[in-house]
C-alpha cells in the first residue's frame, strides 16, 4: 500500500504537473530520450488497472504492488508516473471520462443526421458505464473523498464538450426541427437525466434491456409526455 503517503494526500494540492510535465521529469531523471507513445500507452495501462482495482477495494484499500503487478511493471515505476495516490485517484477518474469521450466520438462520427447522433449518444452513454461499472464507481468515490475539488471530472468534461451540443441544438432550431426553448437548456437538461439515469443503473441494478431504456429516454426527450391534444389544451390557456 501507499504507506509512505499520508492522509494529507487526501486533500492536498493537486498541481502536480500534467502528463506531459511528468515525462518531461523522467525525460531530465534517465538523462536520454523517451518515447512518448510508450510512455503514454504504459500510462492508460497504469490508469485503467488504477480504476478497477480503486472500484473494487476502495481508495484506501488499493495497494501499490498489486497495481504494478497487474500491470507488469515494478512498483518504482508507478511512483514515476505518479507521485501520489491522489494524484493516481484523479487521474483515473479523468481518463475514465476521456475513454467516454472517445467512445461517444466514434458512435456519433458513423451518422450524419443531428437527433440520430443524440439518439445514439444517449444509448452509447449508457452503454459505457454499463460494460464499465468500475468507472461509475470512481466517478461516486471521487465526490465522497475530495470534496475540496472545485468541479468533479464529470462537470469539467461535460464543460468542456458543452459548446458543441448547444452548437447542434441551436441549428436544429434554426432549422425548425426542435422546439425553441434555447440551445442552451436543452443539451443541459437532457445531460442531467442521462446522468442520473446512470447512477440509478449502477446503485439499484438496470431495471431494463439497455436498447429499451435508451429508446425509452429519447422517446421522452423528442416526443414529451402529452398527447397533441392536451398540448394544444394547455397552449391555449
Amino acid at each position: 500500500m501507499w504507506t509512505d503517503w499520508s492522509v494529507k494526500n487526501v486533500v492536498g494540492d493537486t498541481k502536480s504537473g500534467s502528463g506531459a510535465d511528468r515525462m518531461n521529469a523522467i525525460k531530465s531523471n534517465r538523462g536520454r530520450p523517451v518515447d512518448e507513445d510508450l510512455w503514454q500507452r504504459r500510462r492508460r495501462e497504469i490508469l485503467d488497472v488504477a480504476a478497477t482495482l480503486f472500484a473494487r477495494h476502495g481508495y484506501n484499500d488499493t495497494d501499490t504492488q498489486a497495481l504494478a503487478d497487474q500491470v507488469g511493471v515494478g512498483k518504482g515505476t508507478v511512483y514515476r508516473y505518479f507521485p501520489s495516490k491522489r494524484e493516481l485517484f484523479l487521474a483515473s477518474a479523468d481518463r475514465a471520462m476521456t475513454r467516454l469521450q472517445e467512445c461517444l466520438e466514434a458512435t456519433i462520427a458513423a451518422h450524419e443526421d443531428p437527433l440520430t447522433q443524440i439518439a445514439v449518444a444517449i444509448e452509447t452513454f449508457l452503454g459505457f458505464f454499463d460494460e464499465h461499472p468500475d468507472l461509475a464507481e470512481i466517478l461516486i468515490l471521487e465526490r465522497a473523498l475530495f470534496r475540496d475539488r472545485k468541479k468533479p471530472s464529470y462537470i469539467e468534461h461535460r464543460e468542456r464538450n458543452f459548446e458543441r451540443w448547444q452548437r447542434l441544438f441551436e441549428a436544429l432550431i434554426e432549422a425548425g426541427r426542435v422546439r425553441d426553448i434555447g440551445g442552451e437548456k436543452i443539451p443541459t437538461m437532457i445531460s442531467d437525466l442521462v446522468y442520473g439515469t446512470m447512477f440509478t443503473n449502477h446503485l439499484s441494478g438496470r431495471p431494463k434491456r439497455l436498447r429499451e431504456q435508451a429508446d425509452d429516454i429519447v422517446d421522452l426527450v423528442f416526443f414529451g409526455i402529452l398527447t397533441d391534444r392536451e398540448r394544444n389544451e394547455r397552449l391555449n390557456q
